[in-house]
């Protein structure tokens, strides 16, 4: 991952990372390793975050935190990843999800991943030390 600050857009290629139906974006903040989703977080995007869940985790950062502030719509294919990067095989890091509001908080709250998942209100609180 590169420098603190730097967008290091991973995947096979540019257009694998970023299509029409949303992103994700990993970057590098200091060994917490961010993943950035903006768009739909549907079945077309949820094998992308695997993908970049896996590589982050193979990277061994102190933390993994998912930004979900950008995502308009959440899929249960969505929270499946979600889950699979708590608990999965390349669960190597604590996880932090950044969740607020309707789209992608309230989903969450209905399935109870409120219960498993630690759950932020920002990006800035999930990177705050605990």
């Amino acid at each position: 991952m590169g420098a603190m600050g730097e967008r290091d857009v991973t995947g096979d290629s540019l257009e694998d990372a970023a299509s029409s139906a949303g992103s994700v974006a990993l970057e590098n903040r200091d060994g917490v390793a961010v993943l950035r989703v903006d768009g739909a977080l549907d079945l077309a995007l949820a094998p992308k975050l695997r993908r970049l869940a896996e590589r982050a985790g193979r990277l061994r950062p102190a933390l993994l935190v998912i930004d979900l502030t950008g995502v308009t719509f959440l899929a249960s294919a969505g929270m499946a990843e979600l889950v699979r990067a708590h608990r999965g095989p390349a669960a190597v890091a604590p996880l932090r999800v950044v969740a607020t509001g309707r789209i992608t908080l309230r989903p969450l709250e209905l399935t109870r991943l409120v219960d498993e998942l630690a759950i932020y209100p920002s990006l800035s609180e999930a990177l705050a030390p605990r």
